[in-house]
Parts: C-alpha cells; sequence; structure tokens
C-alpha cells in the first residue's frame, strides 16, 4: 500500500519506535504535520519528562499506526530535525505501508482484573474476575462467581493503562457461552463466560477499540 493511499489528516496521531543506546526499543506518540509527496513527511516531535526528543539525522525509525480495521507500518529515516520557527521532525517518505488488518473475530490474549455485574439481575452483587482475551467484537472473562447464563447481559468494568494513559474500560456483552467450573484456567475461577458486546456508546466503543488496537501492537513489538 501507498502512504498517499491512506490519505491521513495532518494531525493524525502516530507511534515511533527506535532503539536506545543500549539496543532497548523506545516508543513515542507524534502526529503527522505536513507531507511533501516522494520527498518527506514531517511529524510532530515528541516530549519525554517535558523535553523534546532528539533524534539523529540517519537515525532509522519504525512508524505505526491505526488506520480503519488495521494497523499501518512503515519504516523512515531521519532527515533532520529542526526546532525553528516549531519544532519538526523531517522523516523520509515511506516507500510503502505494510497493512494488518483486524477482523471483528481475532482475539487478544490480555490479563485484566474485571468487576462483573449482571444487567438483568440487580439482586445479585457484582463480582471479580479476570479478562483473558478481547476483540472488537467479543470478550471472554473467568469469574469468581457463577452470576449468569446464555443470554444474560453483563456489564464488565477494567482499570486499564493505554500508553501511560488510565482509564476505566466499560463493556456491556451478552453471554454467548459458558464453560463449566471445572473447566475453568485459573484455580480461584470458578466460571468462564464468552460475551459478544451489544450496546456499546460511541465513547466505550473508541476506548475498547483504543485498548484493543494497543494490545494488539504491544504483543506484535514483543514477538519481534
Amino acid at each position: 500500500m501507498k502512504f498517499e493511499e491512506l490519505k491521513l489528516s495532518y494531525g493524525y496521531p502516530l507511534q515511533l519506535q527506535t532503539s536506545s543506546l543500549a539496543g532497548q526499543p523506545e516508543r513515542f506518540s507524534c502526529r503527522l504535520i505536513g507531507c511533501l509527496p516522494g520527498r518527506a513527511l514531517l511529524l510532530s516531535v515528541p516530549k519525554q519528562a517535558g523535553k523534546l526528543v532528539k533524534f539523529r539525522p540517519g537515525q532509522k525509525i519504525v512508524v505505526r499506526l491505526m488506520i480503519d480495521n488495521g494497523i499501518g507500518i512503515f519504516a523512515g529515516i531521519v532527515e533532520s530535525q529542526t526546532l525553528d520557527p516549531y519544532p519538526i521532525l523531517h522523516l523520509s517518505y515511506p516507500d510503502s505501508v505494510t497493512f494488518k488488518g483486524i477482523r471483528g473475530a481475532t482475539r487478544v490474549a490480555v490479563y485484566e482484573k474485571v468487576d462483573v455485574v449482571n444487567i438483568g439481575l440487580e439482586s445479585i452483587p457484582s463480582t471479580s474476575g479476570i479478562m483473558l482475551d478481547v476483540s472488537i467484537s467479543g470478550v471472554r472473562i473467568e469469574l469468581a462467581n457463577d452470576i449468569a447464563e446464555i443470554g444474560d447481559l453483563l456489564e464488565i468494568r477494567a482499570p486499564v493503562e493505554i500508553r501511560e494513559i488510565k482509564r476505566e474500560l466499560v463493556l456491556t456483552g451478552r453471554v454467548r457461552s459458558r464453560v463449566d467450573p471445572q473447566d475453568g484456567q485459573l484455580q480461584s475461577m470458578l466460571v468462564n463466560y464468552g460475551l459478544e458486546f451489544v450496546e456499546q456508546t460511541e465513547e466505550q466503543r473508541l476506548l475498547m477499540y483504543t485498548y484493543v488496537f494497543n494490545q494488539m501492537v504491544i504483543q506484535e513489538q514483543a514477538s519481534n
């Protein structure tokens, strides 16, 4: 895929990955602020601890971005970094962009503590559990108490961290599968549920998409 085919608007968020002098991966967030087709990309200069990050001419950078139903990845080389009139990072124009599509059924393994309540049974208090995997269409959880049957509507709340930003992830889903307690993966958990998301607000969907895509990026980076 060619970069211009993405038709990104200025201000579009990007993630930069470089290597430190010790060889450790470093990741920074920035935005696309300009483009000279076939020549260079102009990016905002990310900050770390309140200071502008310094890049070296010739430094190799891997750029990732979330687009539609997938993740785009391309490599670039730092051409220069200017301060006047504004801090700008000049990156070589990418030859191509690799696109990794994400289907609704693509699940990501996670391990997040959750509190769950059965919306249709207000008499049953919330119970704790673990979110084991998640996609943009559903989630699998294991709970300490058996609180639902097939077809019940559950609300899941989990404190999550996305790029050092802490939020409460709120998911509403209908139980589509239920595993007998003895088949649970965790000894302290009693029952395993598979849920399909329903009745998500726009804000909930946006946070959920961001969380899922971020987890995919983290796991992809760990496997490289």
